[in-house]
């Protein structure tokens, strides 16, 4: 996993093919900790801790695009970021996408801003 623009390796580097689809995996981008998410083969990417008390969101459950903190069981849509429970709750963002090669690619430079709330 690159980060950025730059050539820096994150530690826990992921291929493709070791997130497989439907799945979640815990990794740190350069020291700070990410989640990330497969569905349908689209790699997400959101800072690791949930946004009511700073869990791990890696130790959550992974029901189609329904991620569940294991601490409260708040629970996000993983494909936008929102809340489903609380709604009002929002997951904080990186970009991220997948090269060619199959290396996923995480900014962590810019920070994670919580997701914005869907529109009404």
């Amino acid at each position: 996993m690159t980060i950025g623009d730059t050539d820096r390796r994150a530690e826990s580097v992921p291929h493709i093919d070791d997130l497989w689809e439907g799945d979640l995996m815990g990794v740190i981008v350069d020291g700070k900790p990410v989640v990330l998410v497969n569905i349908d083969g689209t790699v997400y990417a959101y800072a690791n801790r949930c946004p009511h008390q700073e869990f791990e969101l890696s130790d959550g459950d992974l029901e189609e695009t329904t991620l569940t903190c294991s601490r409260h069981l708040w629970e996000f849509d993983v494909t936008t970021g929102c809340g489903i429970n609380p709604a009002d709750a929002r997951l904080a963002p990186y970009p991220c996408h997948v090269d060619a090669d199959g290396t996923i690619v995480v900014d962590v430079t810019g920070g994670s801003k919580p997701t914005p709330g869907a529109a009404s």
